[in-house]
């Protein structure tokens, strides 16, 4: 590698050989960073002062550094910038990004941070100040260039090969040589290679990029118990380590352990407020943990993020009044009417906001209808169903969750019967995908209001204890509550064949027993062949033909 160590100070030739980018909406900041640059011997310059402008050139024009201001007034801020940038892919590896601001708060540090500028300028900036600073960063990109150059080309292999003969030329960079080395080895899937960097480093020296590192390899190597205890460990000690919390989740979600990973980003969301995907995880996670308060909290907030941000979507929209809407099923006091109002405030925004879109409207629609129906406003509720009804029936190729969410209205509305047709044909279509199975087999289990979902959960729970504890007479009662509410849940009308063909062991001249076993089987009678139980349901059946001989 032919690129030259870091020299001390800065030259005008450094400087002169780059692209800039000055992003603020002061005009005078701008001439005067303009001004700076060129006495540091810059000459290639373009001033802009509002984020769509600064992306629409970098877009069509090579940048190597940006220089961008946090605050610009109405819109986005350098935050949103940084994001869509670094999404989009339109800086290079080799690019520098300094933020400069005159806010230093935590929350606004943070947030920052999370998209990994080179830097942080702090106003008001002088000549001195600027060429010492970005000097010193622009004679690092010019020494490790080549390196930069082959990740932006993919050749991770010569990238890593540039890597290991620069770590002996080059210690003032060694750090970022070797972390780059190990992150190049995980990209190409060796990952003996990378935990072996990781642990050279720490035999060193504590650092937390390595730790965190090292935990990333033992989660992608299934060894969840060490990775887990090691990010938990990089937490205590560095409580901004922001990524350390986001794998922890990933980790302890591995080990089935959701509600942990859920208190893990609680507390994330708590120091770092403004990651959108943080937060948009946090809503999903407590969702699957049936703890809608957070869940709606966490979804306002992914809504507020997403207002000037590249990940904005009318998914966050629909997820928001979704779970508003099940806080407010069946609640018709002040609290419930407010989560609905709410509900359907955030469907109206999303409309004015994704205009052009039909199937986010008919999404819209269907969620608006079964609101209503939650607050027994049937009237409304049936005239959009009427509406409705014929645009889900023309979809050319139905959309997935569309469809589920249609089939969930349905059902809400008491149109049952319809609902399992849909869901059958969506069995159908979907028999080789278990994610989207398990969706519509969860719909079919239980077609009922989350309270209610709930409540009948809490009752399968304890009439399992019951059974296994032997008390047939109190598991019988409770599944039998349980029915009341979903009289065709597979898994609760199991357990209760099970309870009574454990009580006619006892008892085998009450043949009346053997009977309400049948009726109970008979409730399944339409169970697809897909449906996780349907292998219990089957297997039951020829038990209950064998004890009826």
């Amino acid at each position: 590698m032919s690129a030259p160590d870091i020299k001390s100070g800065s030259d005008a030739s450094a400087f002169g050989k780059l692209a800039y980018l000055v992003i603020d909406d002061f005009e005078n900041f701008r001439l005067s960073m303009r001004h700076m640059l060129r006495s540091c011997g810059a000459d290639n310059i373009e001033l802009v002062t509002r984020a769509q402008a600064a992306v629409q050139y970098c877009t069509y024009n090579h940048v190597d550094v940006v220089l961008c201001d946090y605050n610009l007034g109405e819109g986005k801020n350098g935050q949103h910038i940084l994001e869509e940038l670094r999404h989009k892919k339109l800086l290079q590896r080799s690019s520098l990004f300094l933020m400069v601001t005159s806010e230093t708060s935590r929350e606004m540090v943070m947030g920052a941070r999370e998209y990994q500028p080179d830097a942080y300028l702090t106003k008001p900036i002088n000549l001195a100040m600027l060429e010492k600073r970005l000097g010193s960063l622009i004679s690092q990109r010019n020494a490790l260039l080549p390196i930069n150059r082959e990740i932006d080309r993919e050749n991770y292999p010569e990238a890593i090969s540039l890597c290991i003969q620069a770590i002996p030329r080059m210690p003032r960079h060694k750090t970022w040589l070797m972390k780059t080395l190990g992150e190049l080895y995980f990209r190409l899937g060796d990952l003996t290679h990378a935990i072996k960097v990781y642990d050279e480093v720490l035999s060193q020296r504590e650092l937390s990029w390595a730790r965190f590192g090292r935990s990333k390899v033992l989660l992608a190597n299934h060894r969840y118990d060490e990775a887990v205890a090691g990010l938990r460990a990089l937490i205590a000690s560095h409580p901004d380590y922001m990524e350390a919390y986001d794998l922890l989740a990933e980790g302890l979600e591995r080990q089935n352990k959701p509600s942990q990973a859920q208190k893990v980003l609680e507390r994330a969301t708590n120091y770092s407020p403004n990651a959108l995907l943080r937060q948009k995880h946090l809503a999903e996670l407590a969702e699957s943990n049936q703890d809608l308060v957070t869940a709606a909290e966490a979804w306002r907030r992914t809504v507020d993020l997403g207002t000037h941000s590249i990940h904005d979507s009318p998914n966050n929209y629909l997820a928001l009044s979704q779970t508003l809407g099940d806080l407010s099923d069946g609640n018709t006091e002040i609290e419930g009417i407010a989560l609905a109002k709410e509900a359907i405030k955030t469907l109206n925004s999303m409309e004015k906001r994704f205009p052009d879109s039909d199937a986010v409207v008919l999404r819209s629609e269907i969620i608006q209808c079964r609101i209503y129906a939650g607050q027994e406003q049937a009237h409304k509720a049936e005239v959009i169903l009427e509406r409705i009804r014929p645009l889900v029936q023309k979809m050319p190729s139905p959309d997935l969750e569309t469809s589920l969410d249609y089939a969930k209205t349905l059902f809400r509305l008491g149109y049952g019967e319809e609902a399992k047709s849909l869901l059958g044909d969506l069995s159908n279509q979907f028999g080789d995908d278990p994610v989207t199975l398990k969706k519509i087999e969860s719909l079919l289990d239980e077609p009922v209001s989350f309270r209610m979902k709930v409540r009948a959960r809490g009752l399968n729970r304890d009439g399992i204890e019951a059974f296994e504890s032997g008390n047939l007479k109190k598991a019988k009662s409770i599944f039998g509550k349980a029915l009341e509410m979903i009289p065709d849940h597979p898994a609760l009308n199991l357990n209760q064949v099970q309870v009574l063909m454990k009580e006619y062991e006892g008892d085998t001249s009450n043949k009346e027993l053997l009977k309400s076993c049948q009726q109970y089987l008979n409730q399944l009678t339409k169970l697809p062949e897909q449906h996780g139980q349907y292998r219990r349901y089957r297997a039951l059946q020829r038990k209950l033909k064998a004890l009826n001989l």
